[in-house]
């Protein structure tokens, strides 16, 4: 396999890439302008609102694909605003559970329908309906394949290995 991309491969990869960034940035502007909250605050919120109300943190950060350090700062951030509220879970003492607050479920009411209008014509007012199944074909494909591996949170975390200031390993060896 050769290490380029094709041509064809080139043009869909900047494609896709401009097109998320803008739309990401429409929203991201829709989202601050109408809650004072950040893309990743809108997904945690409403990831909680349309489900149960409450996720643990290793959910949340594998369904958002967040680290869970940047979770969380975030649902950190959500609390102190007393948009969720954060304890630990009644079925693992060591899991965290996330629940969305009142005053959380209506903020999301408040911003969802811009975040639908900016969706709606940026995104979905170019393609027709065929263009939206294949699309939608596409991309669930591709986000499956791409979540095939492992979510990050199950992960391990490396921890650099400890090195001396000449650059050389416990053991001596460089």
């Amino acid at each position: 396999m050769s290490d380029a991309l094709e041509p064809e491969q080139l043009n869909t990869y900047f494609a896709l890439m401009e097109a998320v960034s803008l739309l990401q940035h429409a929203v991201t502007q829709q989202l601050q302008a109408e809650g004072g909250i950040s893309y990743v605050q809108f997904e945690l919120l409403a990831r909680l609102a349309d489900s149960t109300g409450q996720a643990t943190m290793t959910e949340l950060a594998d369904g958002v694909v967040y680290s869970r350090s940047g979770l969380t700062h975030q649902a950190g951030l959500l609390e102190k605003a007393g948009l969720v509220t954060r304890g630990p879970s009644a079925e693992d003492q060591r899991a965290t559970v996330v629940t969305i607050t009142e005053e959380g479920r209506a903020l999301v009411a408040k911003v969802l329908p811009g975040h639908i209008e900016v969706a709606r014509r940026l995104l979905f007012d170019p393609l027709s309906g065929k263009d939206l199944d294949v699309l939608g074909d596409i991309m669930t494909r591709v986000r499956d394949h791409m979540r095939a591996e492992p979510p990050r949170s199950v992960a391990t975390r490396r921890r650099p290995e400890q090195t001396s200031a000449r650059g050389e390993q416990r053991d001596g060896s460089r």
